[in-house]
């Protein structure tokens, strides 16, 4: 009875579908980065990148000069001019680029020479602070690590020493599809998940970081993962050391596990998944936690979805997105739901606007914007 009360309550609630947008690209879309709900910057397939500065009424997109062949599974946005993107796949094709003049230049910061090496995702603090994650790659002595890359300046990019990246279980990995597999906290609690980097109105872009002899941002990170096992790694002193926690959600084969991870402060956070080659399975794909990862709680709310990207908006609502619909999230446990299925392509990923809204990007160009 109560599982029937929840699909009750959810069909109740549910919302006219959201507004599409024209982005004038059919490229597949993966990365979304909201600075304001004008400012907005969009990455996919064949190195394409796309920008709006009027709240999508004019999409403009573009291709990085010599990057067709790369895939911007992740893009993190500060201002109109200033961006960085992230793309994915294999040895070098694992790449960071950055502009500061709207897209007219890009500068390549990085890129991985490990033939095995593969980047999931990248998050900022601010644009001079920022950490990229990519998949387990054997050490010198066979074992399988997780990549971690980090930059103090904004322009250079180091890996952590070996001591310090965490080991990895045979079969696990992180999964690129939203760039939201790895979570950071801004030093003003906007909550920065790879799925979202913003500032209110954009002006993070101004704010130099501080003086001081400790490091100065929230020092946790999270990661979670999927595969043989679904975890969540977390590191409470910028990756000086790392605990592991096992989840309920999902996994096995290869295209199972957790997807997206995002935290509203150092203790509540969300993680979301599933199975991507069986996308209306019923989970479990959606679990909460409420003392910084250690323990995680299956949502009971019915039924699930494959989920590919969860962020926390305006007055800490949580979006979690699936293929064709938006769950949001607020004081109740029975979330609202906004239907994208008049749009036949399935969405990957969601960025939150920090007043009201978010908006989504998936295949063929599909954005949606919902306010």
């Amino acid at each position: 009875m109560r599982l029937l009360v929840l699909i009750l309550a959810v069909s109740a609630a549910a919302q006219s579908t959201p507004h599409l947008q024209t982005s004038h690209t059919t490229e597949s879309l993966r990365g979304i980065s909201a600075v304001s709900q004008k400012i907005i910057w969009a990455s996919g397939t064949h190195g394409t990148y796309l920008r709006t500065i009027d709240a999508g009424r004019t999409w403009t997109p573009a291709q990085v000069p010599g990057a067709t062949a790369l895939d911007f599974r992740g893009v993190v946005a500060f201002s109109a001019d200033e961006a960085f993107l992230m793309s994915s796949g294999p040895g070098d094709q694992s790449r960071i680029y950055h502009t500061t003049d709207a897209g007219q230049h890009w500068q390549l910061q990085f890129t991985n020479t490990n033939p095995k090496g593969f980047f999931d995702s990248i998050a900022f603090w601010d644009p001079h602070h920022g950490i990229a994650l990519g998949d387990p790659v054997p050490d010198e002595n066979g074992r399988p690590k997780f990549e971690l890359l980090v930059t103090d300046d904004g322009k250079t990019w180091h890996q952590l020493p070996p001591q310090r990246l965490p080991e990895a279980l045979e079969g696990e990995g992180a999964f690129a599809a939203s760039n939201s597999c790895l979570a950071i906290l801004s030093s003003n609690s906007v909550v920065l998940s790879g799925a979202v980097a913003q500032a209110h109105h954009g002006q993070l872009r101004s704010r130099r970081p501080p003086s001081s002899t400790t490091d100065p941002h929230d020092p946790n990170i999270w990661f979670a993962t999927g595969g043989k096992t679904a975890r969540v790694f977390h590191s409470s002193d910028n990756g000086r050391s790392w605990q592991v926690f096992d989840t309920p959600i999902i996994h096995g084969p290869d295209s199972a596990g957790i997807f997206s991870i995002a935290f509203r402060n150092a203790t509540d956070g969300v993680i979301a998944g599933g199975d991507y080659k069986h996308p209306a399975a019923d989970g479990p794909n959606l679990a909460f936690t409420h003392d910084g990862g250690k323990t995680w709680h299956l949502s009971e709310f019915h039924p699930q979805a494959y989920f590919s990207a969860a962020t926390y908006g305006a007055n800490n609502h949580l979006l979690v997105l699936a293929q064709d619909s938006i769950l949001e999230f607020g004081s109740s446990p029975i979330p609202r739901r906004l239907s994208l299925k008049n749009n036949p392509t399935p969405f990957n990923a969601i960025a939150a606007f920090q007043i009201q809204g978010a908006i989504a990007v998936g295949a063929k160009g599909a954005i949606a914007a919902i306010q």
